[in-house]
């Protein structure tokens, strides 16, 4: 009985200190979503492909959105390969950004053309890459400030903890929810969302 105890109080331990680090997953009410009012609109957010072209996120309305920190020494790197696998499964719904951020261990260490080598060459990567990113800090992009502010994006705060944190929008450019690290991309509390 005691070992048992002592097993509990370690996995709880163990699951309290992961969603400190990682974050937790946060949703928007419809509640909300209808009372929200985004100082900017997403769409109005300048940012170049890891190719150095400008994206024009406007040419997504009409689909939802997942942003996601990626990362290529990562323990969470693997996911990758589900992120792949949901832009396949729900291309006429959904478009995948990936956003290389050396700001966790530094474990983007590579350039543009690293990155895209490795994410083709070990994964299958299609779906959209940026210019890599600070998504925290003093220097924190355009795009993070508006993923992670409530006061930017109507609805919800939140902060990146590591490599492959995730943002889900909706089609008209809205905010869904945050998930952290430990969310793989085929969850249910992702997918779900999509298929809404």
């Amino acid at each position: 009985m005691k070992s048992l105890v002592s097993k509990v109080l370690k996995l709880s331990i163990i699951a309290t200190l992961t969603g400190c680090f990682f974050g937790k997953t946060k949703t928007v009410d419809s509640k909300t979503m209808q009372n929200s009012k985004p100082t900017s609109p997403f769409y109005t957010i300048k940012i170049q492909s890891l190719e150095g072209k400008e994206i024009n996120l406007s040419d997504f309305q009409g689909k939802k959105i997942l942003v996601v920190n990626t990362a290529s020494e990562c323990g969470f790197t693997p996911q990758y390969k589900e992120l792949q696998q949901l832009q396949e499964k729900y291309a006429n719904q959904l478009v995948v950004i990936g956003t290389p951020c050396n700001q966790f261990g530094g474990q983007e260490p590579g350039q543009a053309a690293e990155i895209k080598t490795f994410c083709e060459k070990n994964y299958g990567v299609t779906f959209l890459m940026t210019e890599k990113l600070n998504v925290k800090g003093g220097q924190q992009h355009e795009l993070y400030r508006w993923l992670t502010q409530k006061s930017v994006n109507g609805v919800l705060d939140s902060e990146v903890g590591w490599n492959f944190s995730k943002y889900l929008l909706n089609e008209n450019g809205q905010l869904l929810g945050f998930f952290p690290s430990t969310t793989g991309p085929l969850s249910t509390s992702i997918t779900s969302l999509i298929e809404k």
